[in-house]
């Protein structure tokens, strides 16, 4: 194996690792990584892997690579923080890093919560739960949204009745939210929900 087969093979070895870690490096980091002397000789170790199919990338992105798996490559989007799918609480942005998502169309505006309370229940919305949210500013009346009234974010199901905008739960235990239109911003649809089957880690 030549030299430059031999580096681009650590290359690989090394961008996989920070992928699975859930922390996809830059072409500059990668740069500083291997102490190449030039921004490009990293660029072209990674183009060329993209050009063998054993990495993707997301055009526009500083951390867009990705590792393909099967005809649909995944891609890292980020982990944002939590938000509440309880009471109405003021939503908590404490990165956490990135997960890997399949979805079709483009991934730009996806991002990643953390769902704390139980108010989801009944959509198979659990506390712990990661919710994956496409960032839009409307929805369609049933569809499952993260909304901001005022300061404070909530995961809901969005009913759109007459002049009036309804928070709605899926637990019995809690009363929807009748809101005006004004009073309330969609920032995105839940397109995804991820489970773990322990318990994560408390932050």
């Amino acid at each position: 194996m030549s030299l430059v087969k031999k580096t681009r093979e650590r290359v690989y070895e090394f961008i996989r690792e920070r992928l699975l870690e859930g922390r996809p490096p830059t072409v500059r980091e990668v740069q500083a990584a291997f102490g190449f002397s030039a921004v490009q000789s990293a660029r072209e170790h990674l183009e060329a892997l993209v050009a063998e199919g054993r990495l993707g990338k997301e055009p526009g992105r500083a951390r867009g690579y990705r590792l393909p798996t099967g005809p649909r490559p995944a891609t890292l989007v980020p982990l944002l923080g939590r938000v509440p799918a309880g009471p109405l609480a003021t939503a908590v942005e404490d990165p956490e890093g990135y997960i890997a998502v399949q979805v079709k169309g483009h991934t730009r505006d996806l991002f990643a919560l953390r769902v704390r309370g139980d108010s989801m229940i009944g959509a198979a919305i659990l506390e712990g739960d990661i919710v994956v949210v496409r960032r839009q500013p409307s929805a369609d009346s049933g569809d499952i949204v993260v909304a901001l009234v005022g300061d404070e974010a909530t995961v809901k199901r969005l009913r759109l009745r007459g002049g009036h905008v309804e928070l709605c739960p899926e637990n019995p235990a809690f009363h929807p939210m009748r809101l005006r239109p004004g009073e309330v911003r969609i920032l995105g649809k839940v397109i995804e929900v991820r489970r773990h089957l322990e318990t994560p880690v408390s932050r």
